[in-house]
């Protein structure tokens, strides 16, 4: 079994993320946020169009995460200045607890050394506990909190988290 992270380029593999995010956000954020958020976000960020639109006009990468064949996940980065912002990162649930996370996360770590950038930032729920804790098992800290309007009377409440990280010795 072979882990790749595979960069989404093609029509076809934004339709395969937009359709996995779907089925992941819907399984996972459920008992977090109500589905009526959940369709709304869905349908703002992990629609085919928002992420050709984050992929063509805002500068995110894709990456799904592939066993084999198999897209198991899915990552999204964008570069700011000295840091990797890791917009999402999702395993499907009959994935998780295989050790997915850790090969993405050195995955990552690789990218900002071949960048020469000094950390990776992200937000994460306030209320995913699950999520902040395999986060900081990865040496991520909370560095903020913080709340964001996304339109149609939902707010997106987070924790800010950030990891430091070592340049490659050359």
């Amino acid at each position: 079994m072979k882990l790749t992270f595979l960069r989404v380029e093609s029509a076809e593999q934004i339709t395969e993320l937009a359709r996995l995010a779907a089925e992941i956000w819907r399984e996972y954020y459920v008992s977090i946020i109500t589905m009526e958020q959940i369709d709304y976000m869905i349908g703002k960020f992990q629609s085919t169009q928002a992420i050709e639109d984050q992929i063509h006009h805002q500068g995110y990468e894709y990456y799904l995460i592939q066993q084999d064949d198999s897209a198991v996940g899915y990552m999204s980065v964008r570069q700011e200045e000295e840091k990797l912002f890791l917009s999402k990162f999702y395993i499907a649930k009959e994935y998780r607890g295989r050790g997915y996370a850790s090969k993405a996360m050195v995955f990552l770590v690789q990218v900002c050394q071949d960048r020469n950038l000094s950390y990776i930032g992200l937000t994460v729920n306030r209320h995913n506990e699950s999520s902040i804790a395999v986060y900081e098992k990865k040496g991520f800290r909370i560095v903020r909190e913080q709340i964001a309007d996304i339109g149609n009377g939902y707010v997106m409440d987070d924790y800010v988290m950030e990891k430091r990280i070592e340049s490659r010795v050359t």
